[in-house]
């Protein structure tokens, strides 16, 4: 998540960041662990998406996000939904 450009304040957990922001290495989002705890539903990835503002993937703990050479490739055996900003 870390190299994503925001990760969406749901996610911050450190008492010292301004805000969301992150590295910005890739130019997309990443919800993770969907369905895999009660505040990780389809549901909320989806308020969360509206509210992050560049393309975003929500994925669960049976998916991966595989970046080469500005290629990106959702490689999964599990559940996974794509929002666009």
């Amino acid at each position: 998540m870390v190299m994503t450009p925001r990760i969406g304040a749901d996610f911050v957990e450190w008492l010292s960041a301004p805000d969301d922001r992150t590295l910005g290495v890739v130019d997309f989002s990443i919800f993770p662990h969907l369905d895999a705890f009660p505040q990780k539903t389809v549901a909320d990835a989806n308020r969360w998406a509206a509210d992050i503002g560049v393309p975003s993937d929500a994925i669960d703990e049976q998916t991966a996000i595989k970046v080469a050479d500005g290629s990106v490739e959702v490689v999964s055996e599990g559940q996974w939904t794509k929002f666009e900003s």
